[in-house]
This record gives C-alpha cells, sequence and structure tokens, in this order.
C-alpha cells in the first residue's frame, strides 16, 4: 500500500548524523522533530525511523502517514 491512499500524510526531509542519532539511541532524545516540505514542524517517536538508520546517520526523503486521530502509521522513504 503506497502513501497516496492515505488522506493524512506529510512529507519531510532528514539530514541526522550518527553521532545526533546517538542521543535517540541511548535514549536521552525520545523525539524527532523535523519541519516537513510545506513547512509544518512535525513531531514523531525517534524509534518510529530507526530501521532507517545506516552507518552514516539518517538522510533522505520521508513521508509520515497517519490516521484520522492523528496515530502514526508508518513512516516511508520517498523516492
Amino acid at each position: 500500500m503506497t502513501a497516496t491512499n492515505y488522506s493524512n500524510s506529510i512529507r519531510f526531509r532528514l539530514a541526522i548524523s550518527a553521532e545526533e542519532y546517538l542521543a535517540y539511541y541511548q535514549g536521552s532524545a525520545q523525539e524527532i522533530v523535523a519541519r516537513s516540505d510545506d513547512n509544518r514542524v512535525i513531531r514523531f517517536p525517534a524509534s518510529a525511523i530507526r530501521k532507517f538508520v545506516t552507518h552514516d546517520g539518517i538522510f533522505g526523503h520521508f513521508e509520515i502517514i497517519f490516521d484520522e486521530n492523528n496515530k502514526l502509521i508508518e513512516i516511508q522513504p520517498v523516492e
């Protein structure tokens, strides 16, 4: 299923170095705060992007998908 099947999605870019992500991994930071492509500020649990972490960190364009109650469904990369 693609994000276009959801009416509630926001696209954003992340550039988090491995050193910066270490704070999330160690638990001293719980949330990611990012600015969306349409200039909104979004917050989501750091654990939601764990699967995208590489040795260099997390870099790329992503889409957060949420339900009508603003509950996170998933985050996926945008190609």
